[in-house]
């Protein structure tokens, strides 16, 4: 007598290999977490100093160097932010404003998508290769509060510059704000929630690297992604078919 056995045998999916980050979006992304992270440990101590040296102020000048410290790791910030927009109007696809302001029809539907995604309506993300809708306007937000910082942060530089400097004229923004102190209020606030955006920008990135197995995490390093290759051809439409319902 013989048994006869036969199983399923499932085909592993299919990935493409997609170069996603350019280097320009790599390094400006790096260079502001570093920044972000410096100018935030000197910011505080500024605001509060928590520690002093002993001895006469001008033997040690701690002060003095955190300040010095703040103030370039500032206009690396400020570089930074500017070429990454730069980069918006010059880079590939992936990396172009249009990634963050839904204009195309593509993107504004994928919006109710991704929300229902994060609502567990959606067993899977729909599936765009670079930020979804609900990301890039994510990013809007967090660069306004960039914009914020770096606004904020001129004001109360340009405060004691020199009368010839040209960053006299950012004091002059100050009463939009309500003063000096209000901007050092906002300055304040402003890094704390760009610090609340870093720890949930690491976790909802490990959660998407996790669930799409795309080297999201490893791509900010390497550029590169691997996706499915319908992703490419109907990107946001992974799990919709034509008419918008979802496609089990």
């Amino acid at each position: 007598m013989s048994v006869t056995t036969s199983s399923a045998v499932l085909a592993p999916p299919q990935i493409v290999r997609v170069y996603v980050w350019e280097v320009p979006v790599r390094v400006t992304h790096w260079l502001i977490v570093l920044s972000i992270g410096v100018l935030s440990v000197t910011g505080l101590y500024i605001g509060h100093p928590f520690t002093a040296a002993a001895g006469r102020a001008g033997q040690h000048f701690v002060m003095g160097w955190i300040k010095v410290i703040h103030f370039w790791t500032a206009y690396v910030f400020i570089g930074a932010v500017a070429a990454r927009v730069i980069w918006m109007f010059t880079g590939n696809k992936y990396a172009h404003w249009d990634k963050f302001i839904p204009v195309h029809r593509s993107r504004i539907h994928g919006i109710w998508q991704t929300v229902k995604f994060y609502l567990f309506a959606l067993r899977k993300p729909p599936g765009f290769v670079g930020h979804n809708p609900i990301a890039g306007l994510a990013y809007v937000g967090v660069f306004g509060l960039y914009f914020l910082a770096i606004t904020t942060g001129l004001m109360m530089h340009a405060a004691s510059a020199d009368v010839e400097s040209p960053l006299r004229w950012f004091a002059s923004l100050a009463p939009l704000v309500g003063g000096l102190q209000m901007a050092r209020w906002l300055h304040h606030v402003v890094m704390w929630l760009l610090l609340g955006f870093a720890v949930h920008h690491v976790y909802s990135g490990t959660l998407m690297s996790t669930i799409e197995a795309n080297a999201t995490m490893e791509s900010i390093f390497s550029g590169y992604k691997f996706v499915p290759p319908e992703d490419l051809e109907y990107s946001g439409y992974r799990f919709i078919n034509r008419k918008g319902q979802i496609d089990e």
